[in-house]
């Protein structure tokens, strides 16, 4: 059947429901969709709704907090129970230290074996979750591989290898 390219293109997310239908046992019910541009809504309105958190605490507060933090409070205020977690590019206000922190809530995650992580990322640090499936996309579909052998990977790689030749370079090529 033809794709009809004259309809407008919702880029936010929002009819990610009619097209995603997941089923599985046991029934899970809990789970959410970040996206790292909907996180400050999403925190305003827990804030305001003084939503008790999941394990028992008092409400989250999660705009008292810089960024980063905010978005690691809801991370671990958030996945803790059962449920299917959907992640657009988590790290986009996260700073390597602040990674590390994600890469330890989902190795958490990992172990208890009560959730499952989807996430899509740029950050060699969380594709390095230990046992964790990386699925490249490209325009010949998805294929399963090695975080080493990523674009993002060899990047940073470079960059750290020899960080002078490598800004010099960066330099001189967006001259070209």
């Amino acid at each position: 059947m033809p794709v009809d390219h004259s309809k407008a293109i919702d880029k936010s997310g929002a009819e990610l429901s009619e097209v995603l239908r997941g089923a599985w046992l046991p029934k899970v019910t809990n789970g959410w969709f970040f996206k790292a541009e909907s996180f400050f809504s999403a925190a305003r309105y827990l804030d305001e709704a003084a939503i008790d958190d999941p394990l028992g605490g008092p409400p989250p507060d999660f705009l008292s907090w810089s960024h980063g933090e905010g978005f690691i409070r809801f991370f671990e205020e958030r996945m803790s129970r059962q449920g299917i977690y959907f992640m657009d590019e988590p790290e986009s206000a996260l700073s390597p230290k602040r990674q590390l922190e994600l890469l330890r809530i989902l190795y958490k995650i990992q172990q208890s074996k009560n959730a499952q992580v989807i996430m899509a990322t740029h950050s060699p640090i969380l594709m390095a979750l230990p046992d964790a499936k990386v699925l490249e996309v490209t325009r010949l579909g998805l294929n399963e591989v090695d975080y080493r052998d990523t674009s993002h990977f060899k990047l940073y790689q470079s960059f750290t290898s020899d960080p002078e030749d490598f800004i010099n370079e960066m330099i001189v090529e967006d001259q070209d």
